[in-house]
């Protein structure tokens, strides 16, 4: 698919779909607790109705309704429906469900579809391998085989949080107590607390003994509760920079008192100088000529695409740092970034962990492309409501916003899609 944006003035206000990383962590919190949660405010996008689908096979009964979900819980892991478990492109459904998968001590089978299985999975591998378990991967599937035992665990804190959510979801319900020790630079601990703070609303406890270590009582059960998830920064940032690169836009939707690590926008739009008030949960965007500051993406990877979009348009040279991990996302984020950017004549200079972006723009002379990454479409389509252009491979949205293009319909911008 391919989208066609016409340079249009924005107005009025949207409200952002509820929190991806929020959904996954209830409907997996939910289906390990014996009873029945319902689940508010959900928008099936590919990655979440790829999490649904797996716990479905793990036992768990859901039954999908408009935005809203509603999930019998299983009782035990004797239950297993089927063993191969197809976790499409979504990271976070694979890395969360291995250690959960072990659990049933049947030999499992994940599979995947484009980068997947090419971002790095061997953290687990090392893990399954020092506790005698089975632990194999090709480019076509990951196996597994084998109990994860209780007692302790020491995990890098720099590869992705999602190993480390992984094991906290397993863990307490072993039979024994467990420490789980990460091993600095900790980053992205934002989306750990993301988890924890899940699994306690489902009643089970993790604390922190000190700022790398967990301990995790064991023997816990979840139990059934019904929970509404909240908007997702991740998204809201798209949105935000378009009413500050654009025009003036009001967002609704959101928690100002979220844990989300994507909150930091907000702090990013400060320091860029525009203009951000919030009242009754609403917050509206100034349009302004922002000014570059550096950027530190240490607890939110997932906002390098739509900064390189700001900083584009912004004066001055934006410096952002801890940026490696967007190499391993659905695509190498610093290369889609640094080469899609060219198109529209900003130049963006990339180390191993940093990228340096000069401010200006103009209309690109070619066809941009969505690298098949949601993120990477998404900021894209931002830059061209000033510029105007094309997009292809724009499919990728469906990943996590399926409704992005039609909501930028909503507040004015002129958008065809077409194949």
């Amino acid at each position: 698919m391919k989208a066609r944006i016409h340079p249009s003035s924005c107005q009025g206000c949207i409200t952002i779909p509820p929190s991806k990383s929020m959904a996954h962590r209830a409907l997996i919190c939910a289906s390990l607790a014996d009873g029945t949660s319902v689940l508010s405010n959900i928008d099936y996008s590919v990655d979440i109705l790829t999490t649904i689908d797996c716990m479905r096979k793990l036992g768990a009964e859901i039954q999908t309704l408009d935005k809203k979900v509603i999930v019998r819980g299983i009782s035990d892991f004797d239950h297993l429906i089927d063993s191969h478990i197809e976790c499409n492109e979504s990271g976070s459904t694979l890395r969360f469900l291995i250690p959960l998968f072990s659990l049933t001590q049947q030999k499992i089978t994940f599979t995947g579809k484009n980068r997947l299985l090419k971002r790095p999975q061997k953290i687990y591998e090392d893990l399954f391998h020092e506790k005698g378990l089975i632990f194999n991967q090709s480019e076509e599937k990951i196996e597994i085989e084998g109990r994860l035992p209780y007692g302790e665990y020491s995990l890098m804190g720099n590869v992705s949080s999602q190993f480390i959510s992984g094991l906290l979801f397993t863990l307490p319900l072993l039979e024994k107590d467990s420490i789980l020790h990460i091993l600095p630079p900790f980053e992205s601990r934002s989306y750990v607390d993301l988890t924890l703070q899940m699994m306690n609303k489902f009643q089970v406890d993790v604390h922190w003994v000190d700022s790398t270590t967990l301990y995790i009582k064991g023997n816990q059960k979840y139990h059934a509760c019904d929970q509404t998830v909240e908007g997702d920064f991740s998204q809201f940032a798209f949105f935000a920079v378009l009413g500050a690169v654009n025009s003036k836009l009001s967002i609704a939707g959101m928690d100002p008192n979220s844990l989300q690590g994507d909150r930091q926008i907000l702090d990013v739009l400060k320091d860029f100088q525009i203009q951000v008030n919030e009242q009754d949960r609403i917050y509206t965007i100034h349009p302004s000529n922002p000014t570059a500051h550096d950027i530190d993406l240490k607890n939110c990877p997932d906002l390098g695409p739509i900064l390189c979009t700001l900083a584009m348009f912004s004066e001055g040279d934006t410096r952002i740092t801890h940026a490696s991990r967007l190499k391993l996302k659905e695509s190498d984020r610093m290369l889609a970034m640094q080469s899609e950017c060219a198109k529209m004549g900003c130049v963006i200079e990339t180390n191993e962990d940093e990228m340096i972006i000069h401010g200006g723009c103009h209309a690109p002379l070619e066809i941009l492309s969505g690298w098949k990454d949601h993120r990477i479409v998404m900021a894209l389509a931002i830059a061209l409501t000033k510029l105007g252009g094309t997009i292809e491979g724009c499919e990728a949205i469906t990943k996590s916003y399926p409704g992005f293009f039609e909501d930028l319909k909503k507040v004015g911008i002129e958008v065809e899609l077409y194949d």
